[in-house]
């Protein structure tokens, strides 16, 4: 079961990823983002949140790796800390920012709980 979930998490990500990296107009619009005085916006969103996630999620699928997939749940930590952050600095629109911190939060919480080496006593 836990494999499962990773392999879902992980190709979730990519499929996440992969709208940004594919299509980045479309990405800033679920955003609510918008490209202004030049397309460098549309250029991040391919690279930070298109390409970067997409070789996270490939990387975890081809290894296999637990270790891989703990890395991931990182990245999702920094996701939804920068989400808590914004949520209550920015106030952006709810529940909408929350809906993307739980898509942040659960998989970080679940690929690190599940992930994470053990240590040696």
């Amino acid at each position: 079961m836990t494999d499962l979930l990773n392999i879902l998490v992980a190709l979730m990500t990519i499929a996440f990823g992969g709208m940004a990296f594919v299509s980045p107009r479309f990405a800033a619009k679920a955003l609510d983002l918008k490209p202004v005085n030049s397309t460098m916006g549309l250029s991040e969103l391919r690279a930070s949140a298109g390409g970067l996630f997409v070789a996270m999620g490939l990387c975890c699928l081809i290894t296999g790796a637990d270790f891989a997939y703990a890395m991931l749940g990182i990245a999702y930590v920094g996701a939804a800390t920068g989400r808590v952050v914004s949520m209550v600095m920015d106030r952006p629109p709810q529940p909408k920012a929350f809906v993307w911190f739980l898509l942040e939060a659960v998989p970080a919480a679940w690929l690190i709980a599940m992930n994470w080496p053990a240590t040696a006593a």
